[in-house]
């Protein structure tokens, strides 16, 4: 009887630790399905108050359909202008349009992240200097 008991509890034991393993999928490394250009885009010195713009290339280097879903900016001086829920086909190419106020005198860094099925995320910057 003692080596059935002990049988279950190290049975039971094993079941419990299987069942708290994560069955969640891990997202993909993002450089092994999409490439970037631009993702870091230097500005330059640009004038107070001048508004700016500059596009953000995404290829698609996967065999499968992704969609943008979203794109979140840091700041307010900072609009986006792209499709939402666009689906991006295995080697096409879409875009991100990143434009900035130009609120900043002297040099600054800003960001927006991209947001992408399959749980991929992407943050993108820009930087610069404003002069007067």
């Amino acid at each position: 009887m003692k080596k059935i008991l002990f049988t279950l509890v190290i049975l039971f034991g094993f079941l419990n630790v299987h069942a708290q393993t994560s069955t969640t999928p891990q997202p993909a490394d993002i450089a092994k399905v999409l490439k970037f250009t631009n993702d870091d885009f230097d500005m330059g010195k640009i004038a107070y108050g001048k508004p700016t713009e500059f596009t953000v290339t995404i290829q698609n280097i996967s065999n499968f359909n992704i969609s943008l879903d979203n794109v979140m900016v840091g700041c307010g001086c900072t609009t986006p202008r792209y499709t939402k829920d666009q689906i991006i086909l295995p080697g096409a190419l879409a875009s991100v349009v990143l434009g900035f106020n130009g609120s900043s005198v002297g040099n600054f860094t800003k960001s927006a992240t991209l947001f992408f099925s399959g749980n991929l995320i992407k943050t993108v910057s820009f930087h610069g200097e404003g002069v007067q």
